[in-house]
């Protein structure tokens, strides 16, 4: 099922391959006289200053200097289990999300159009400790190709648009109301990524997208960390295919899946102590549903995703080790997640906002390696797992609520958001009392002392675009 799938997804690609050709052989015959007297290269420069000021009520998992919120810590007592050390306040604020891009367009030969953009901001260079000087880093790049005005029966008419280059991966797109940095992540898919895609507009209702995927910043883990070489070494790209209906109401229904195929490691050691050359692939899917309705100042949004495996798109995912071979080969299960969100908006001047999301980790459906069998009871060192590098093995849920008020004066936006962010984990079993971290090999969970964790950030924005 799934070699047809990506058989598929390969041939709607090659669809406007043929269409580009024909539009060039146009060109030639009629164009010269278009390409001279017709539409020339124009940019539009655009971009914000943004500045936002975040206070935390315990310690958390953040990146870009700590303005991109994870999830809270898990508690952490001190020695004498007198104080959660990671139940502290925390304060920042930083304009490094400024922002600068440039769109190019109105190049066109024939039926041909081309255009481009360029996006950066100003997060790279700084690290940790949130020291070192902030500079710019690319955020997307890309070309487009469209061809318009299709003929398509004898009412409707077809549009057919390239994209390639770095840009929003399409599971990611669609967002909540908020004003914050992460945008609904990690209840949302959040990615930019390479890719090839092709959207297919057939009549007034219907879009199909294909694409073809490849990491860059958001990796896939792995028994080295997050890395672009899972995928690098798999020589198979990550593969998405979607459908969308709208109506001129304002409803819109978009669905779609993603597969994605990498080989965690490219060596292992046989039972001979051998260093030998590995086969390991692990193969997930990942399928998500989106809504939204728009009348007037009121939008309600929604998603849904069901994911395998989806630490690649910051989702609180991952696999594990299922089966270690004599001969140095292993095998994986991955973690099965469900993330949903909704949310809800008001206004124009001013702006009134409330998202919610839950995220439940269901385990993975086979057992993975057993390390130690107590009581009857298999487990698997958590070291066998590999998860989200911005969250914790022993996730078990995690809700979250975020109202915002958001003032619109002109250019200037000014927001004041209220996230409560609680999270759900549960205790790493220990064995012989030396701080061994184990997990059910059933499911690959902590299911043991179950607790709740919750963290208040409130955040202001204040923002000029130009």
């Amino acid at each position: 099922m799934k070699k047809k799938l990506i058989a598929v997804l390969f041939l709607l690609a090659a669809v406007p391959a043929a269409m580009m050709q024909a539009a060039g052989d146009e060109g030639k015959n009629a164009g010269a006289g278009t390409e001279a007297g017709g539409l020339k290269n124009h940019f539009k420069f655009y971009g914000f200053i943004r500045n936002y000021f975040a206070f935390d009520t315990r310690e958390s998992v953040a990146g870009t200097g700590d303005l991109f919120y994870h999830v809270p810590k898990d508690v952490q007592m001190n020695e004498d289990g007198s104080q959660d050390l990671n139940s502290s306040n925390s304060f920042r604020f930083l304009s490094l999300t400024t922002r600068l891009g440039v769109d190019v367009y109105g190049y066109q030969v024939g039926r041909t159009a081309f255009g481009a953009k360029v996006e950066t901001d100003f997060y790279a260079g700084l690290t940790d400790k949130i020291n070192g000087a902030a500079q710019l880093r690319l955020r997307q790049a890309y070309l487009t190709i469209d061809w318009k005005d299709l003929p398509m029966g004898k009412e409707n008419m077809a549009a057919v648009g390239l994209k390639i280059g770095q840009a929003w991966h399409p599971m990611a797109a669609d967002q909540p109301h908020v004003t914050s940095l992460e945008t609904g992540a990690p209840f949302n898919p959040f990615s930019r990524t390479p890719q090839v895609l092709m959207d297919a507009s057939l009549g007034k209702h219907f879009m199909i997208s294909a694409a073809a995927l490849w990491q860059m910043q958001y990796m896939s883990a792995g028994p080295d960390g997050a890395s672009s070489k899972y995928i690098k070494y798999s020589c198979t790209p990550e593969a998405y295919i979607g459908l969308t209906y709208k109506t001129a109401g304002g409803f819109l229904a978009r669905a779609g899946m993603d597969i994605l195929s990498i080989k965690p490691r490219r060596t292992g050691t046989d039972n001979a102590g051998n260093t030998v050359m590995v086969s390991d692939r692990i193969t997930t899917m990942n399928y998500y549903v989106y809504l939204q309705y728009r009348k007037g100042k009121f939008e309600a949004k929604a998603k849904s995703v069901l994911s395998e495996a989806g630490e690649h798109m910051y989702l609180m995912g991952g696999y594990g080790v299922s089966y270690k071979g004599p001969d140095g080969h292993w095998e994986y299960e991955p973690l099965r997640t469900s993330s949903t969100w909704a949310s809800v908006s008001y206004g124009t001047k001013w702006q009134v906002m409330l998202m919610g999301g839950y995220i439940k980790n269901l385990g993975t459906a086979s057992p993975l390696v057993a390390d130690v069998v107590y009581q009857g009871n298999a487990y698997t060192d958590s070291g066998n797992l590999y998860f989200n590098g911005n969250g914790f093995s022993n996730l078990n849920e995690m809700w979250r609520i975020i109202p915002t008020v958001v003032y619109n004066f002109g250019k200037l936006s000014l927001s004041l958001e209220w996230d409560i962010t609680s999270a759900r984990y549960g205790d790493y079993y220990d064995f012989d009392g030396k701080g061994g971290k184990y997990l059910d090999a059933e499911t690959g969970l902590a299911s043991g002392n179950l607790h709740w964790v919750t963290n208040h950030r409130i955040q202001m924005m204040v923002k000029y675009t130009f």
